[in-house]
């Protein structure tokens, strides 16, 4: 059966919003009317065997009367570490203007330049710490240390 599912954040996506619906009270049946989406496509959702797009779960977190960050987080669209209240994410998501392939577009744009500062800032630090241990010597030389990490004070030419 696992052969079938989109994926885990999915799956758990499903089960997720399956016990907040019976904890509703409601039906799929009603939850799909007061969402705007077909109840086969709902019915998908909880078995996790499609992935909504942030217009549908913002739908269906209207209708839950929960968070639709609860549920983006759940989908795997938003991280849980990344501060969720002013995120640039949610500000994506919740702009009218674009469409959802722009919408994923920019997140995925977004998501690859902060995986990139990220490595470059490991890396970084990695080179960092190298030049501090091969400028040292082992000798303590904390000066000469402190000379090769110096901003360069190199005058420029004046233009005049």
């Amino acid at each position: 059966m696992a052969k079938g599912k989109v994926g885990k954040t999915v799956e758990s996506l499903g089960d997720y919003l399956k016990e907040q619906r019976t904890a509703s009270s409601l039906s799929l049946r009603q939850l799909a009317d007061q969402a705007g989406v077909s109840n086969p496509y709902l019915s998908q959702i909880e078995r996790g065997l499609r992935k909504p797009s942030a217009d549908v779960l913002q739908q269906i977190a209207k209708a839950l009367r929960i968070s639709a960050e609860q549920l983006y987080v759940r989908a795997g669209i938003l991280d849980p570490d990344d501060g969720v209240g002013g995120s640039v994410e949610l500000a994506v998501l919740n702009d009218t203007g674009l469409t959802e392939r722009q919408k994923q577009s920019l997140l995925d744009v977004y998501a690859s330049f902060i995986a990139s500062n990220a490595a470059h800032a490991e890396s970084d630090k990695g080179d960092y710490q190298a030049e501090e241990t091969e400028s040292d010597g082992g000798h303590g030389n904390d000066a000469a240390d402190s000379a090769d990490h110096a901003p360069s004070t190199t005058p420029t030419a004046k233009e005049g």
